[in-house]
């Protein structure tokens, strides 16, 4: 390893040279306070910009084990670090001018979600602390401007880790605010099972958003408050007794006018897979973390599932039992997610009637009247929806607007009203017995079949170039594929598709055999990932721009592609 004035006589000694003579300043240098490590020297000045990540011994940290000596309050800690660190950096992005992406200074942002990201990683064994960013190295035209280079990493760097990545810089009631929400996050979405609730949903919660493209909270918004009957008060460690909505395991409908707060309400469900930071509004609202949104999805691909439990006995004779299709239906696509579903290892569904294939939710009496069953080859949802609790532990929440079919199938049924909830189960269920149906015997369906296997593809492992771009929240694509994923809903970060991208890619050169399943080869990664955090599918030298999405988008995407991953 070279020192640090190593570094400054090389910048000085290269300034005013052709570009590329950049490259030379590749390798780690130590600063008296840190290392300092260019991995990646960008080609030029309007390239991306060079790759440099920052490493922090644990000793020179000096913060407190108890900040990330469990997983949940690493994520925080590290979370918190970095949205410290990427406001010192905007603050200084630009500073030096010149060609092209000279001077810029980048790292991850993280949003209103606490995720596990590559941009700062605390090590749980001793408090090492890396952090990765990118810098666009300074040029003149393309004439290397090493002063102005000089000036960030011997300048500005040192002052921003001093600033944001030592413990001095911090007050500790600040950091165990920090630690806190998370062990009171954690405290309840461990408590779930134990009260046979399937989501938490704190009084006091704001749930609506400031706009339709914006994830901040809306001001002067109305606060969630619980039905009383529904009511659950939690005796969390720090905060103390905190009071809220309990929706039990079932079959739970939420109904309501338009523009009332229903499909809000189930908004913040799906992404109360994740911790949110304090202030958000959605702190204490907690899902089950196996939650799938499910969604009608015309046009995807399937490949080799099982939907014979909704589709049967099709007119041209395809076997649904191993259904593939190129461009499906919305009734067939959400037939397959559901089933896709259970084969994640879901335990609660989220659906809006709103994206919804009617179709494939119901078949209301007079439809059921004209058509016999024995001509329409769909088992709605409604016919199943009981018997996926009953028999599999899969909870189902639904937001409905315009159909009361689910009144007789729910458990419970939640009225929104101004977005705020009234337990009305007693009087839906009073009217749906006043309400004759036509009512039609549905056999059992099979357990489906989850045996998925995905064909080795040689040809790729063979490729001396594998190009992968993310397309933001719509998807991303490797070599002359684009995965669309605009209708997996609970990706809340471009980075987390960043990451399907390259581990999809480790598992097409590493565990598609011909002989694994999709759910080996899944389960198999994670446990991986929980060993060794990224680099599980990425390698040593990691980028920073990775979000860890769970292992239900992962299933997700996969079952999304068409030629990149065939699954026989």
């Amino acid at each position: 390893m070279k020192s640090s004035e190593e570094l400054r006589s090389l910048l000085r000694r290269i300034d005013r040279k052709s570009y590329p003579a950049y490259k030379d300043t590749k390798g780690k240098y130590q600063f008296p306070e840190y290392v300092l490590s260019i991995d990646h020297v960008q080609g030029d000045p309007f390239a991306s910009p060079s790759k440099v990540s920052v490493l922090i011994s644990g000793g020179k940290a000096a913060f407190d084990r108890y900040f990330y000596e469990s997983e949940h309050r690493r994520i925080a800690f590290q979370d918190h670090l970095l949205r410290h660190v990427a406001a010192k950096i905007n603050e200084y992005s630009f500073k030096a001018k010149g060609s092209g992406k000279s001077g810029l200074l980048s790292i991850s942002r993280p949003g209103q979600e606490i995720l596990e990201r590559s941009a700062c990683i605390v090590d749980p064994a001793g408090g090492d602390i890396a952090v990765r960013m990118e810098i666009g190295f300074p040029a003149n035209g393309r004439t290397v401007n090493s002063g102005e280079l000089e000036k960030i990493l011997f300048d500005f760097l040192p002052a921003c880790v001093r600033q944001t990545l030592f413990s001095a810089a911090y007050r500790r009631e600040d950091l165990k605010a920090v630690a806190d929400l998370a062990d009171d996050r954690q405290f309840i979405r461990e408590k779930l099972p134990e009260l046979n609730l399937a989501a938490f949903v704190a009084n006091g919660s704001v749930l609506p958003r400031k706009s339709g493209i914006s994830s901040l909270p809306m001001k002067d918004a109305v606060a969630f408050c619980s039905p009383a009957s529904m009511e659950v008060t939690l005796d969390l460690p720090h905060h103390g007794p905190l009071k809220g909505m309990g929706i039990r395991k079932g079959v739970t409908l939420i109904v309501g006018g338009g523009y009332h707060g229903k499909s809000t309400l189930l908004e913040a469900l799906e992404l109360g897979v994740y911790g949110h930071i304090a202030g958000d509004g959605r702190e204490y609202v907690i899902t089950d973390e196996s939650a799938v949104k499910l969604r009608a999805e015309d046009g995807r691909s399937i490949q080799n599932t099982d939907i014979s439990m909704f589709i049967r006995n099709l007119p041209n004779g395809k076997d649904t039992s191993h259904f593939y299709s190129e461009d499906a239906s919305g009734s067939t696509s959400q037939a397959a997610a559901t089933v896709e579903a259970m084969e994640m290892g879901a335990g609660l569904l989220l659906i809006d009637e709103d994206t919804s294939a009617t179709n494939f939710m119901i078949r209301d009496e007079l439809m059921q009247r004209v058509v016999n069953r024995d001509a329409e080859p769909i088992i709605p949802f409604i016919d199943r929806v009981r018997e996926l609790y009953e028999r599999w532990g899969i909870s189902t929440i639904l937001v409905a607007g315009s159909s009361g079919s689910y009144f007789r199938k729910a458990d419970c049924v939640i009225q929104m009203n101004r977005y705020q909830p009234a337990e009305i189960t007693a009087l839906a269920k009073k009217e749906a017995a006043e309400f004759s149906l036509a009512s039609e015997e549905v056999k059992q369906a099979d357990t489906p079949s989850f045996r998925r296997v995905v064909k080795r593809d040689a040809a790729f492992a063979k490729e001396e170039r594998i190009k992968m771009k993310t397309l933001g929240l719509e998807g991303f694509s490797v070599n002359r594929e684009t995965v669309d994923l605009r209708y997996v809903e609970q990706l809340s970060d471009p980075q987390q598709i960043t990451a399907l991208a390259y581990m999809i890619k480790y598992l097409k050169l590493h565990s598609f055999d011909g002989s694994r399943t999709v759910q080996e080869a899944v389960e198999k990664l994670y446990g991986e990932i929980a060993a060794k955090g990224f680099s599980a599918f990425y390698g040593p030298d990691l980028p920073g721009n990775l979000a860890l999405p769970r292992k239900q988008e992962l299933y997700a995407a996969l079952n999304r592609c068409r030629e990149l991953v065939r699954i026989q």
